[in-house]
């Protein structure tokens, strides 16, 4: 039986318990708070999926820190991921390794000994961008793969979404101040919580054959207030390596989200949608310039946002060599190419001007050099 370690018994970490239980895996939930862990049994994960489950085992990550496991799943706030993860791999390194996303804070401290320790160890470390493997975007690109629509002219994506679903779903945070949400440094802010936006961009990007972003123009509304300082709108103007040009959006007041994509070619569109009602996902598509748009419907609940990764994770363990590496949508190197541009972003807005990324530098802030 696959065994796997969550470490992190909030939301996320629920989430990922039940999606591996889904698939027989045996769970172990960390987390060094008890009363976290109290929680999630009385709380969170009946109140969510019915009842408790006693397939799943709740420990102290120090008590199991050096135990073997097939996974290891790092659900933690972002500013613990990378020493969670290089503690792992040194002390039982699993075969695939996988850390909730944002991969790090804007710093990206501890990312290029991240990438040589998975190297060395030859685990799997994948970041959990979990929209890249749902059932839309596989129809989306699958569709975009068949009906080729000209010239791709742009790529737009959006992530906007009011943070209040957040604290509704951790009830015992009072307000951004009582997590990393409320710094942007901590990898918090629209620009961190919500850079699923970057990495569908990038995701589409790459599945085009238009390379990764090259140049970032970005403008951040920052907030600081009561102790936090975090952007809470930022909107990016972004340049591939062949030159295409499109734009990004993230923020955290909008109410009712939108989670959207569009590629624009020159004969013909495709939209891709989260949540398009209360129980469905969306593509929508156009293949020439008269034809008429067709709309498909993908009925999901929230506990399907997470199954698609856990059945790459599955794919991964049973040696699929066609989605090791940079090839898999969640692999490392596609979570660090996010979190350059996300670094790239902060510095453009600081500075006002745009930063060109350097791929051939490595996962550090060594990577960005500000003008063109």
């Amino acid at each position: 039986m696959t065994t796997v370690k969550i470490v992190g018994a909030g939301s996320i970490g629920n989430h990922l318990s039940h999606a591996c239980r889904q698939q027989g895996w045996a769970v172990t939930l960390c987390d060094r708070d008890p009363e976290a862990l109290r929680r999630t049994r009385e709380d969170i994960y009946p109140q969510r999926y019915g009842s408790w489950d006693d397939g799943i085992r709740l420990a102290d990550p120090a008590a199991v820190v050096a135990d073997p496991f097939d996974v290891v799943i790092v659900g933690t706030p972002p500013d613990s991921h990378v020493p969670i993860a290089l503690a792992q791999l040194e002390a039982a390194a699993p075969r695939v390794l996988f850390i909730e996303k944002p991969l790090c804070p804007p710093d990206l401290d501890g990312c290029e000994d991240l990438q040589r320790s998975a190297r060395e160890k030859g685990t799997f470390v994948g970041v959990g961008f979990n929209h890249t493997l749902t059932r839309n975007t596989a129809l989306a690109t699958d569709w975009l793969r068949d009906h080729p629509i000209g010239e791709i002219v742009t790529l737009r994506s959006m992530t906007r979404e009011h943070w209040g679903g957040i604290f509704g779903a951790h009830p015992w945070l009072a307000g951004p101040g009582d997590s990393y949400l409320g710094f942007t440094a901590r990898g918090g802010g629209a620009i961190g919580e919500h850079c699923h936006a970057i990495n569908i961009w990038q995701h589409f990007a790459l599945c085009l054959g238009l390379g990764r972003v090259r140049e970032v123009s970005a403008m951040l509304d920052w907030v600081e207030e009561g102790g936090v300082r975090y952007d809470r709108i930022a909107q990016l103007s972004v340049r591939t390596e062949t030159g295409l040009v499109g734009t990004i959006v993230q923020d955290v007041v909008t109410e009712p989200a939108r989670k959207w994509l569009r590629v624009q070619g020159s004969d013909g569109f495709l939209e891709w949608e989260v949540n398009a009602d209360a129980g469905h996902d969306a593509i929508r598509t156009k293949a020439s310039r008269v034809g008429d748009v067709e709309e498909t419907l993908i009925a999901k609940t929230r506990p399907d946002d997470f199954l698609g990764e856990i059945h790459h994770i599955g794919s991964l363990l049973e040696g699929n060599a066609s989605i090791r590496g940079k090839d898999s949508p969640v692999s490392l190197e596609r979570g660090l190419d996010t979190m350059l541009v996300v670094a790239a972003a902060i510095r453009s807005s600081e500075e006002g001007r745009s930063v060109t990324i350097d791929h051939a530098r490595g996962p550090s802030l060594d990577a960005l050099r500000s003008g063109l």
